[in-house]
């Protein structure tokens, strides 16, 4: 099963990522995993990448591919994968689709974890983190013993920058306008799944199961 899932900041898409690979035993294909290993091992693709980060310039939609294609040549992505981060634009699932049809493989469907703004930013808004241990805690949904302090290790927590409303709210609507092509796209192919992100995690991971079965 080859698959893209896709979903805004906060709506739990590599914690039903990781089940699904799980589920379905497929590869989790992160592009930002993709990225850091190939900077970190120094590969020709990564180089190529650090020029344009190293001057502040997005990584051309070229490399981003190249990357990409890469990974899934891999051969524990022979049987199947779920990719997770890309494409993020029109452009980038045409190149994919390119890709996919040269290495004779198709996407099979493509997850899409709806979540209403509002639930979205009372999420982020209230996460707060651990400054020692990295401990994630939520105001609402998973507060601590203690207020403002970690369970696990009693250090201070606190609410990070990229969790502040305003932040939030800009992040979204980023993710909003950059996706609505991409969702129609796939939507026009038949391959779109739209998810109810707005229930518990094990619901939503049913939920996906489900889908996927039929």
């Amino acid at each position: 099963m080859r698959l893209v899932i896709m979903g805004p900041p906060g709506a739990g898409k590599g914690t039903q990522a990781a089940m699904i690979a799980e589920e379905f035993s497929i590869p989790h294909v992160s592009t930002g995993d993709i990225f850091r290993k190939n900077l970190k091992e120094g590969t020709p693709l990564g180089l190529k990448a650090k020029e344009y980060m190293n001057k502040g310039l997005l990584v051309p939609d070229e490399t981003v591919v190249a990357i990409v294609k890469d990974r899934l040549s891999d051969e524990d992505c022979k049987n199947g994968f779920l990719l997770d981060g890309f494409p993020r634009t029109v452009a980038q699932a045409e190149a994919l689709d390119g890709v996919l049809t040269d290495m004779d493989m198709q996407i099979d469907y493509v997850l899409s974890i709806d979540v209403p703004k509002e639930v979205l930013v009372e999420r982020a808004v209230g996460r707060r983190v651990c400054t020692s241990c990295g401990v994630t805690y939520h105001v609402k949904y998973n507060s601590p013993s203690r207020e403002g302090l970690c369970d696990a290790c009693g250090s201070e927590l606190i609410q990070r920058e990229d969790d502040r409303e305003e932040t939030v709210a800009r992040r979204i609507e980023v993710y909003l306008k950059q996706t609505k092509p991409l969702i129609a796209y796939y939507s026009e192919k038949g391959l779109l799944i739209s998810i109810d992100g707005g229930q518990g995690i094990k619901e939503v991971g049913v939920q996906i199961v489900k889908a996927l079965e039929k």
